[in-house]
């Protein structure tokens, strides 16, 4: 039942608990339980809305940095990337194989904030040794859904 109540609400946070009692063929009096000790585990670390800015007025630049560091003897790349997570104008940091070491991604109004974080907050960093920043111009899908379904055109073909 676990893993398929995570795959239930990682597709749709909102669902509610009777509907989630009825696929599951539990009460939802054990999936009450189940969310809450999910919680409790850290398993389920938060709910998030999935919106596309681009369909409102509201001006958004989202970036990918990677980020070349040296790792600290004992603590390898955990208290680095701790040091920059905490900034709030961070939205993730991931460890990755290659040829950098961290995936940063901002989320900030314009690309001159994003570019001061980088070259004021991030860079400055005793461990960090290069980054190299990567704007998003356009998302097609984000967390498993489609942003910008193509619609089909219903209009009639006419040809001479």
């Amino acid at each position: 039942m676990r893993e398929e109540l995570l795959a239930i609400l990682e597709k749709n946070s909102r669902i509610d608990f009777k509907e989630l009692a009825v696929l599951l063929g539990v009460s939802e009096e054990k999936v009450l339980e189940e969310i809450t000790a999910l919680e409790k585990d850290g398993i389920i670390c938060g709910y998030h809305t999935l919106i596309n800015w681009e369909k409102t007025s509201i001006e958004k630049v989202n970036a990918l940095i990677e980020v070349k560091v040296t790792p600290q003897r004992g603590q390898g790349f955990d208290r680095i990337a701790e040091r920059i997570y905490n900034y709030p104008e961070v939205r993730a940091v991931y460890l990755i194989s290659g040829g950098y070491d961290l995936l940063v991604t901002l989320e900030e109004k314009t690309l001159k904030e994003i570019a001061n974080f980088v070259s004021d907050k991030l860079s400055t960093l005793d461990s960090v040794l290069s980054t190299a920043t990567h704007f998003i111009l356009k998302k097609y899908k984000d967390h498993g859904t489609i942003i910008n379904q193509n619609r089909n055109d219903e209009r009639e073909v006419i040809t001479p």
